[in-house]
């Protein structure tokens, strides 16, 4: 029969972050040791779904455990909305400075093929 691993919060944060970032599947499981890519992508659909709650369970206590934040304290739930709220605005961060590259790629680009139409 096979064991369950229990992965630390942080290293399932730092799972979904690496994956937000567009580290493909392999190398996420590979960097943090990750035994099962579903594993990753059920961290990913809480994540999606605002449950990250659920990444603080224990194994096999999905649905036992607390039943979610509303069994949790004030200063717990605080703390989650917290964390869930600056991964949503690193995100945007990323997303903008991606976007702001390709924008500036898109400038030098189109003036250096402005710049051989001339000749």
């Amino acid at each position: 029969m096979a064991t369950r691993v229990s992965y630390p919060f942080e290293l399932k944060l730092k799972a979904i972050e690496m994956r937000l970032e567009g580290v493909p599947v392999r190398e996420v499981m590979e960097q943090l040791g990750i035994r099962n890519k579903t594993q990753l992508k059920v961290w990913m659909k809480w994540y999606r779904e605002g449950d990250v709650h659920r990444l603080e369970q224990p194994v096999g206590k999905q649905y036992s455990y607390g039943k979610g934040p509303e069994h949790s304290s004030e200063l717990e739930k605080l703390q989650a909305e917290n964390r869930f709220l600056k991964q949503q605005l690193d995100l945007l961060k990323k997303y903008m400075e991606l976007e702001r590259r390709w924008n500036q790629k898109s400038l030098l680009l189109g003036s250096s093929l402005f710049e051989k139409k001339s000749r």
